[in-house]
């Protein structure tokens, strides 16, 4: 087989063009919590693994040579996005500039998600506040608040657990001493009824309806200012 025909047999069995590649890269590793092995980055971009770890060398090389502030790095059989070493003290002054400001509320809700559910995964926190969390949770691990705590066996996804700083700034010795939430929540029995209430309760726009149209059969009844005709 010629080489013109190999080369058009390789650009068919391609998903989408060579140059959407490395941007598909970035934006995968953008919104990784975690590192991403080839394998893994080639079936979400629907490339072949070689040329998927050829466009990641291509990539932190690029970045390298930019002089960006961030690196692309190969780590524990892994790619995911670094600080360059020599930005360290950029930011580390805008971390402990952040430990002075207060958190928000999206923060403080997510902090409760894993103080009440831990070990728990990003994923689980994003399910039960119904929105995504990863922003929330790098804030959080910069604060010292959260840490990982493993990984899931099932999923492979890491898990994250409250520190001793969390205890210490909330004012308990340990988690036990956290305020129970059953308390705060409405109990079954009075949902129930609730429910049963609204079920048995008789629609209130039919009969909104019926004294409109009782008033409009009286005979003798004048019209109302907006019913008197004009000149």
């Amino acid at each position: 087989m010629s080489e013109t025909a190999r080369a058009g047999e390789t650009e068919e069995t391609l998903a989408v063009p060579v140059a959407q590649l490395r941007p598909s890269l970035e934006a995968v590793l953008m919104v990784a919590d975690q590192p991403l092995d080839a394998v893994a980055l080639a079936s979400a971009v629907g490339y072949p693994v070689d040329q998927v770890t050829a466009a990641l060398q291509g990539l932190a090389d690029e970045y390298t040579q930019q002089g960006r502030g961030f690196e692309l790095r190969n780590v524990a059989g892994g790619w995911r996005f670094y600080t360059r070493e020599e930005y360290a003290v950029v930011v580390e002054g805008f971390v402990l500039e952040g430990q002075q400001a207060r958190l928000t509320q999206a923060a403080l809700e997510t902090l409760a998600v894993v103080a009440y559910k831990q070990p728990v995964s990003r994923a689980r926190v994003s399910a039960i506040r119904g929105v995504n969390v990863d922003g929330v949770m790098r804030t959080l691990l910069t604060r010292g608040l959260v840490e990982e705590a493993g990984q899931d066996h099932e999923t492979g996804a890491n898990l994250y657990r409250t520190t001793g700083y969390f205890l210490e700034r909330i004012g308990v010795s340990s988690l036990d001493d956290l305020p129970e939430l059953a308390p705060y929540l409405p109990d079954m029995a009075d949902l129930e009824d609730e429910l049963e209430a609204v079920a048995s309760s008789p629609a209130e726009p039919a009969q909104e309806q019926s004294a409109e149209t009782s008033v409009e059969a009286q005979p003798g009844s004048e019209p109302s200012a907006a019913e008197e005709p004009t000149a």
